[in-house]
């Protein structure tokens, strides 16, 4: 073996540097397993009567406050780095693994095509924007083309320019409509990129330790990870404000008065279905309509007191009555009564003596030809939490010196008067200006928490997100969830470590602990390097980590295959050893590059979860050929170098395929038939349907855990009555105690969530007994998963690419690799083969099996990995079949070359596929309800694979152009009859 001082010299390092990175999650761990146990201590003293969620909940706030405040001491033996380095330093756990919120959020560019329009109300513009936005989820181009195609075809003629170009502006009068559409595109790109950095300052101040947040700024999505978070609604409030801070004159009833009664009596005719000028017969239809606006806009105060006209400013409705209101201001009838430089704003939500809720409605003024405020954000310098007069938390804001001046002619021109402070269309307060105010200073004042007032004066001091992103898909998954994952992936992972290295022992004697110490040092590289790269680990990456057992003993299976067969051609230990490596090296080098091209383009197409996944397998294959390759021939060399030899064979290793002569070639139309029939069933399984995963189908799915067992058909119908009709799909996870319930109620409506989740308890009161809402919500619910349609079918397009490039780059790879275009169809029919065999019992016994058959990430990350598991073993085969080919006797059949090549290579087939089919059974059994559809799916590929290779990829060799030689003749030289001499 050549170089190997480099090969004991990267060996050796990555032995220490993933020993070193791992050990820092090793400190972090004993540290806070240390400090919890001070803060029950604590607890304990000073609540000795506290108990149960309670009790929990105080000793993880004391434990945080002693990990803050301990951050920069030294906890690492002999080095001495401190808490914060080691935290920042240790394996990071993914959502699924510890609970916490992911959330994708897709970049809006409606809000920026307004802002640096001339004119946002324009018709013509506005109907193109709502054009653009209603193809979005369907069309494949980007949301700029779908916009200019859009105005063009409904304005013929006008020119795109004449929207945006301007003074100042970089789009002119003259540019082209694709010049315009150019330059607003370069403007999205920079918007995205500016709202990313905008999320990446307000993460950084909210307090997660180890924040993740990925930007793909071609698609406009931006992924975000934040571990132990428990306030979901604080967290979609703080990511998707865009922090447009405005500051209002306000309008008077005495000013609008006029306006406001004819907006009324307008409504009242439009609802009735009369005109102003209806006779006597219609009064009666309008009068039960005349009080429709009054009714959710009401010029009383919320105690119901009338208000002097000239001191009144605002008007008051109720949170349940929004919805209505916002309908009734849509109407060009209600909306034209009111004045053009006028805009309506709604108060945040507050809270009557009597616990009325209610909210404050304003009509401030705008700036004239336009939807602008007089003063906006950009004037104010710096803004931080602090407290008003009165103690409570504020909003304390600094004004640049242009700022400070607009602010003294805002507040001179409205003495006596309010000025409305509205952040992202929402007025907080609304103070009366008793004086003009000079310096610069102001702040919002509110009913706010700490927390609130904290989180508002960082969304402002991030600065504002001319193109704000909105939370298109979210997943959150509770600590107890979290902690079951854990448990059950590193049960799955240790069973099958024992297993394959026990089956190893068993299976090739002493060369056994070979592949042993290979894996080993496999999964401890793959590991380290996670950890010293800052990768995640997730759910799916412990399922990535399982199957790298089972791929990571396929090289040293394959050597040893090649040796055994040497040895039994009489070969002596070294020479053997020699040739088997040697020959060994380009179908292992083939099998690996086939599997990782197909990781490769899952991690290009997937999002979330199966990321994970992929990156843990692509590094597991790379380290898997250093380990299989190099490291497992410097350990062979080193123990023969000392006069002594591993032993391959076992009595049981002996005796099984010894002397295999099956004729597979001659039951090839049998296996054609069945093709035929597997053909069917998967054109067959899209007729049949299939359960689709929240992910593709859209909607809202969740996990509820009950105090009894619970049957589907119980609450089924409780639910679709609380859905409005919306029929829920509802599984058994695990056990008939714990129910996913998917339902696309409200599906794509924003900011529907508390909605939805309310309708779910209402329909499972009855098998909640004693169970309050806030309960349910806290303890009831282990997870929930979001996912709007523009989201669900981007992932739908995703899928189906990556599953269509998996094919066509495995077609041109084995043309390249076999120069024989029969070669590349044989793999492609026999991965179609596994593809629908797949499919079909996906969608044939979606009801049948006790637990969930859904399309979903998961499921293409296991179709993914099962074509390049088949590519495997088909590519084994055919480097063999090329093999035998180039070197047969004069008029031997085809057919008995194929034959000889796969009974050769069978104990090796069925030994990797018997290594996969285990680990990955046993993930399916102990891996948890996360990977168990990702397993099965695993488990039907191994087994179809298995077979498509030795059925369907061989044998097609045969039929394509019989006349053609498989392979280039070799001429057989000396070197050949050294090679075949005996020892």
């Amino acid at each position: 073996m050549k170089l190997k001082g480099l090969v004991w010299f990267f060996a050796i390092a990555l032995i220490l540097i993933s020993i070193w990175e791992l050990s820092y999650t090793v400190v972090v761990r004993n540290y806070e397993a240390k400090i919890k146990t001070q803060a029950e201590k604590l607890v304990k003293s000073q609540y000795p009567d506290l108990t149960g969620e309670d009790k929990n909940a105080l000793v993880k706030t004391r434990m945080r406050r002693i990990l803050d405040s301990t951050k920069e001491k030294s906890i690492y033996p002999i080095v001495g780095t401190s808490y914060q380095k080691c935290k920042e330093n240790e394996l990071n756990l993914g959502l699924d693994l510890q609970g916490g919120m992911s959330v994708t959020m897709e970049v809006s560019l409606e809000g920026l095509l307004k802002s640096i329009s001339n004119n946002p109300k324009d018709p013509a513009l506005v109907k193109a924007i709502q054009t653009a936005t209603a193809q979005k989820v369907a069309a494949n181009s980007d949301y700029i083309t779908l916009f200019a195609k859009a105005f063009a075809q409904q304005n013929p003629g006008t020119p795109l320019a004449s929207k945006f170009a301007g003074a100042g502006k970089s789009i002119k009068v003259t540019d082209s409509d694709d010049k315009v559409a150019s330059d607003i595109r370069t403007m999205g790109k920079s918007a995205i990129n500016e709202t990313y950095k905008i999320l990446l300052k307000r993460i950084d101040k909210f307090g997660v330790a180890q924040p993740n947040i990925n930007l793909d700024e071609n698609k406009g999505i931006i992924q975000v990870e934040l571990a132990g978070v428990t306030d979901k609604e604080r967290v979609r409030k703080y990511l998707q404000a865009s922090a447009n801070l405005e500051f209002w004159s306000v309008y008077s009833l005495e000013e609008i008065g006029k306006g406001y009664e004819n907006a009324a009596a307008s409504l009242a005719s439009f609802l009735s279905g009369t005109s102003d000028t209806s006779g006597i017969a219609d009064s009666a239809k309008k009068a039960k309509y005349a009080g429709a606006l009054y009714q959710v806009m009401s010029p009383l105060d919320y105690t119901q007191q009338k208000i002097p006209a000239n001191r009144q400013f605002s008007f008051v409705t109720r949170p349940q009555d929004t919805a209505m209101l916002n309908y009734y201001l849509s109407l060009d009838v209600v909306r034209n009564n009111f004045p053009t430089d006028s805009k309506i704003l709604l108060g945040n939500e507050e809270v009557g003596e009597k616990g009325a809720k209610y909210m404050y409605v304003y009509v401030v003024k705008t700036l004239p030809g336009g939807e602008k405020a007089p003063m906006d954000g950009e004037s104010v310098e710096k803004a931080f939490q602090g407290y008003d007069e009165k103690g409570a938390p504020s909003i304390k804001m600094n004004m640049t010196s242009t700022g400070a001046k607009k602010w003294f002619d805002l507040t001179k021109n409205n003495v006596n008067r309010p000025v409305a402070i509205a952040l992202d269309d929402i007025v907080y307060t609304a103070p009366n200006v008793v004086g003009p105010i000079e310096g610069g200073q102001t702040e919002i004042s509110g009913k706010f928490t700490t927390e609130e007032a904290l989180d508002l004066a960082n969304i402002l001091e991030s600065g504002r997100a001319n193109a704000p992103a909105k939370i298109v898909a979210e997943q959150i998954v509770g600590p107890t969830l979290g902690e079951a994952s854990v448990n059950g992936g590193m049960m799955a992972f240790g069973i099958s470590f024992l297993v394959i290295f026990s089956l190893m022992i068993v299976y090739y004697n002493t060369g056994g602990w070979v592949a042993n110490i290979s894996l080993i040092l496999n999964l401890l590289f793959t590991i380290g390097v996670l950890s010293a790269m800052g990768f995640t680990l997730t759910a799916a990456g412990i399922a990535g980590l399982v199957l790298t057992v089972g791929l990571a003993v396929d090289t040293n299976v394959i050597i040893f295959e090649r040796i055994k067969e040497e040895l039994t051609k009489g070969k002596s230990y070294p020479q053997a050893v020699n040739d088997g490596y040697r020959r060994s090296l380009a179908p292992v080098i083939d099998a690996h590059v086939t599997t990782f091209l197909t990781a490769a383009i899952l991690f290009i197409f997937g999002l979330g979860p199966v990321l994970g996944f992929a990156t843990t397998q692509m590094l597991g294959i790379v380290l898997s050929l250093f380990c299989g390759i190099l490291v497992s021939r410097l350990i062979t060399d080193f123990w023969t170098n000392k006069n002594r030899h591993f032993n391959y064979f076992t009595g049981i290793s002996k005796r099984i395929f010894k002397h295999a002569s099956f004729k597979f070639i001659e039951y090839r139309k049998v296996a054609y038939g069945i093709s035929i029939v597997v053909l069917l069933l998967g054109v067959g399984s899209y007729f049949n349907g299939f359960h689709e995963g929240v992910e593709f189908k859209g909607g809202r799915s969740y996990t509820v855990a009950f105090p009894q067992a619970v049957k589907n058909d119980a609450v089924r119908d409780d639910l679709k009555t609380a859905f409005e009709g919306d029929f829920p799909v509802i599984k058994t996870v695990g056990d008939s105690k714990h129910l996913n319930i998917t339902t696309s109620y409200k599906k794509g409506v924003d900011n529907a969530d508390s909605l939805v989740q309310t309708k779910l308890y209402q329909g499972l009161q009855k098998v909640l007994p004693g169970i309050s809402y806030a309960d349910f919500a806290k303890n009831n619910i282990l997870s929930s998963q979001t996912v709007q349609p523009t989201i669900s079918e981007e992932l739908k397009k995703g899928a189906i690419k990556a599953t269509i490039f998996a094919m066509l780059i495995i077609f041109l790879y084995i043309f390249v690799r076999f120069r024989d275009w029969r070669y590349s169809v044989g793999t492609i029919v026999a991965l179609l083969h596994d593809v629908f065999v797949t499919l079909a019992v996906f969608s044939f016994l979606k009801n049948i099996v006790p637990f969930p058959l859904e399309i979903d990430q998961h499921f293409i990350a296991a179709v993914l990995t099962v074509i390049g598991f088949s590519m495997n073993d088909t590519v084994i085969v055919f480097d063999r079949i090329r093999e035998y080919s180039g070197i047969a006797k004069k008029g031997e059949s085809k057919g008995s070359i194929i034959n000889r090549a796969i009974n050769d290579t069978l104990s090796r087939t069925i030994m990797t596929s018997l290594t996969v089919f285990l680990t990955i059974l046993i993930l399916f059994i102990f891996g948890g309800e996360v990977t168990r559809g990702f397993a099965f799916a695993m488990l039907i590929g191994v087994i179809t694979g298995t077979y498509s290779s030795i059925f369907v990829a061989a044998p097609i060799l045969v039929d394509l152009k019989a006349d053609k030689a498989l392979a280039e003749p070799v001429v057989v030289t000396s070197e050949k009859a050294v090679v075949t001499k005996k020892a």
